[in-house]
């Protein structure tokens, strides 16, 4: 039995990249084939995707340009969940896209409610196009739509096994955590989500859960508990 019902997952673009098919390669349909196991868990899942593997907006951005150039950066979100959509229709799920802005024929209108019942009635719910406005990452939209999904968790698949007290890939004593307030990933800026994604989680009692999601077959291994994450949540004390 999975450990949540409903789950709102934050799949950064980086973990579809492909460099040599960057719409079409093996990635896409690896992150299809894990949402479509997840599902049959019984889980009803939501999915932001970043964009990362085709634009990074703020590694491009220069003064004036910020927020036409995080315009185009929400584009690319727009590309991956709509192919994506494909693959999961491919392997035999029901994907609904949903953008704040509808992107015809590839999504629709973001409606809270309808993404609800969309989940209930047993479809997967695919979130591009970020907040729709410039200066907000994916993951300040992945917080948002969890919180309005009422979602039990916010699941962040990275490229390590949870949250760290500095970068692991740098540091050999690097200390890993099972546990962290918001206050404390606020406090000592440690590398989760961007500050604005933590504080809206933290106000509004949204759990985050970073794993390692390298390898794709890793989201039900958590989701059935079989491998664990670091847990940021509210400061019980």
């Amino acid at each position: 039995m999975a450990r949540y019902r409903r789950i709102l997952l934050k799949l950064s673009g980086e973990l579809l990249r492909d460099d040599e098919q960057p719409l079409s390669g093996p990635r896409m349909a690896e992150a299809a084939a894990a949402l479509k196991t997840a599902h049959d868990l019984g889980v009803q899942v939501a999915v932001v995707v970043g964009g990362g593997n085709l634009l990074r907006g703020r590694d491009h951005a220069d003064g004036d340009v910020r927020p036409e150039v995080d315009q185009v950066g929400m584009l690319a979100t727009v590309l991956n969940v709509g192919l994506l959509r494909l693959h999961l229709e491919r392997a035999g799920l029901d994907a609904r896209v949903m953008t704040p802005r509808a992107v015809e024929p590839v999504s629709e209108r973001f409606d809270r409610r309808a993404a609800v019942e969309a989940l209930e009635a047993g479809a997967v719910v695919l979130l591009g196009g970020g907040t729709g406005n410039p200066f907000f990452s994916t993951d300040s939209a992945a917080a948002l739509r969890a919180i309005e999904l009422r979602c039990d968790a916010l699941l962040k698949g990275t490229l390590v096994d949870g949250v760290y007290d500095k970068d692991p890939n740098r540091h050999d004593d690097a200390r890993r955590f099972d546990r962290v307030s918001f206050d404390e990933v606020i406090r000592r800026d440690l590398k989760v989500m961007d500050q604005t994604a933590v504080a809206l989680c933290r106000d509004n009692d949204m759990p985050v859960v970073v794993f390692d999601l390298k390898t794709p077959d890793n989201l039900v291994a958590f989701l059935e508990e079989r491998i664990q994450g670091t847990v940021v949540e509210p400061d019980r004390a």
